[in-house]
């Protein structure tokens, strides 16, 4: 049952953000990696997740809000169809758990993952700040390689504030993967992570 919903909501993917998927410097396979991206949509890990090829979809866990991912149908769909990493947006008090810890327990020894260093959606026409997350799982498993991938126009597939979907195509820019460098500094890094996904939007 949940291949059959998983074949149905990668058709659906395709049919409302269209298949255009570029690999540039890239190529797909089952050694594990973490999937950075531009954030713009709900659909954001929805349409990258549809974008790898069917071997490695069941091996790759998107990251998500857990209030968001939090009832119903999106619930299903997050815990049994994606095997999606639900963090809390906001760490409350010291017995909320860290979220570097749940993401590292859900890469494990075999998973990769997807996340969005910006920390929230943006409009699409800039790419904000990144926060510190992926720099430091970047030290914590340099063994891991980073791809930056860029999402475009998916904010007008699913614009901020809506809820309907309006078909329109879309296009995913998987770049050369990437790995923090020796001694290289959180600052210098994030920015040049950033300027990775930056370049793709030039394809």
């Amino acid at each position: 049952m949940k291949r059959v919903v998983a074949s149905g909501v990668v058709g659906l993917a395709r049919l409302l953000a269209g298949g255009n998927v570029r690999r540039i410097g890239f190529t797909p396979d089952e050694r594990q990696r973490i999937y950075f991206a531009n954030h713009t949509s709900h659909l954001d890990f929805v349409i990258i997740w549809s974008a790898l090829p069917k071997r490695l979809r069941f091996l790759t866990r998107p990251v998500a809000a857990r209030d968001y991912w939090a009832s119903g149908v999106k619930r299903y769909l997050a815990l049994n169809v994606f095997n999606a990493v639900l963090v809390d947006r906001v760490r409350t008090d010291a017995a909320t758990p860290n979220p570097l810890d749940i993401l590292l327990g859900g890469l494990g020894e075999r998973h990769s993952l997807i996340i969005f260093p910006e920390g929230t959606r943006g409009d699409g026409t800039r790419l904000g700040e990144f926060k510190s997350g992926l720099y430091r799982l970047g030290k914590a498993r340099p063994d891991v390689e980073l791809v930056p991938v860029y999402i475009d126009n998916l904010n007008r597939v699913l614009p901020k504030g809506e809820f309907a979907p309006v078909p329109m195509l879309a296009s995913v820019s998987f770049g050369a993967p990437m790995h923090v460098g020796d001694g290289e500094e959180k600052a210098d890094f994030l920015a040049r992570a950033r300027d990775a996904i930056l370049e793709l939007r030039q394809w």
